[in-house]
């Protein structure tokens, strides 16, 4: 499946997403896209991976998309606005809880709900020279929603948790490797296949679809074993029950 905002294409057992609507900013469009592509990857069947990029240069993602959010009306392509909250939060708990492994090829900044969604993946490998990760909203006067503090908190060591969300700080490539919440970095001739032969290489452990989602589940679901309080997956699929 391909659309005007995403192609899917298969190479062996990885399956790869590429963001083509340039800066990729999330609306009600860009969310259903992505739903019904992951539907066909998980259509799929035996040992599986997927990769997901962007063809922008710059871009992976750079966050919600401002301008419809403040004027829908004047930009229906980016569909209902009045159930984007929803439909969005429940996007990042499927793909934190995916049934296969997911690798986030960072190819450029990822900001607010583009870092949102590449921290949602398993492992994420990043371009080394260029390109921010950063959570915006406190400079914006922004309140975080609790459920995506809950996905930083259980992604981000508890100091570089703070320095995101509190003080809004822009994290290269080396300096999130360092921090401990990117795996790896490439140059960016080199990061699709880099994270394509990562993607490979974990396939097999999809081969059991139901296990390997059940543990993501235990892990960042419904009473998370790694905390033994709701989990940012629950919290996100669940988000209506949260205030800020």
């Amino acid at each position: 499946m391909s659309g005007e905002l995403m192609k899917l294409e298969r190479d062996g057992d990885v399956f790869v997403i590429t963001f083509v609507g340039g800066e990729n900013r999330w609306n009600t469009t860009f969310v259903r896209e992505l739903s019904g592509v992951l539907d066909e990857v998980e259509d799929s069947s035996g040992p599986a991976a997927l990769v997901t990029t962007s063809s922008d240069e710059k871009f992976y993602s750079n966050g919600l998309d401002i301008d419809w959010v403040s004027d829908p009306a004047s930009h229906p392509e980016g569909g209902d606005s009045k159930v984007f909250g929803g439909e969005f939060m429940g996007l990042m708990g499927r793909i934190i809880t995916f049934p296969m492994p997911t690798i986030s090829a960072i190819n450029g900044h990822a900001f607010g709900a583009g870092l949102m969604a590449a921290l949602c993946h398993d492992v994420r490998i990043m371009r080394a020279d260029r390109g921010f990760l950063c959570a915006p909203e406190m400079q914006l006067g922004m309140a975080i929603p609790t459920p995506e503090l809950a996905l930083f908190r259980h992604k981000m060591s508890m100091s570089a948790f703070h320095e995101t969300v509190q003080l809004a700080k822009r994290w290269s490539g080396p300096m999130a490797m360092e921090a401990g919440f990117i795996q790896d970095i490439s140059d960016i001739e080199s990061l699709l296949d880099k994270a394509k032969v990562k993607g490979a290489e974990l396939a097999q452990l999809a081969t059991n679809r139901d296990n390997f989602r059940d543990q993501k589940e235990r892990l960042y679901g419904e009473n998370a074993a790694i905390n033994e309080a709701h989990g940012p997956a629950y919290m996100l699929k669940n988000a209506d029950k949260y205030g800020h």
